[in-house]
């Protein structure tokens, strides 16, 4: 069955790092376009960064560039995100997502997605 698992999450000082994780089952993600996607307490989903390693292109929106990367570890299989210079409004539940269909761009475009339960990310001090 193909899984997303994510880890990483937790308790960041503002201005401070953390390194979020996406691991996949059965699939190399290496090969699909794979997002980490946010949810804030009264907001809408968006999407934090894409990457389609295979095609060697990454996508963040303003809110993050600069401050958040992302990567693809071939040894491990994972998808992560470094989120250094963290602000409170970082706050939010991150979700990884990977679209399995080819024709997906560079992020994942709704042909077969799967989703990673979440990890909780909170910015305070």
């Amino acid at each position: 069955q193909v899984q997303l698992m994510e880890s990483g999450g937790g308790l960041g000082q503002p201005g401070g790092s953390l390194r979020l994780s996406c691991a996949a089952s059965e699939f190399p993600l290496e090969h699909y376009a794979t997002a980490w996607y946010r949810q804030a307490p009264g907001k809408e989903r968006e999407v934090v960064s894409c990457i389609k390693h295979s095609d060697g292109r990454t996508y963040s929106p303003d809110s993050v560039k600069g401050r958040f990367a992302i990567s693809w570890d071939s040894a491990k299989n994972t998808v992560d995100l470094q989120m250094n210079s963290l602000k409170p409004e970082d706050t939010a539940v991150y979700y990884c997502a990977v679209d399995l269909d080819e024709r997906a761009g560079l992020c994942p475009g709704g042909y077969i997605e799967v989703w990673g339960q979440g990890t909780l990310v909170t910015v305070s001090s």
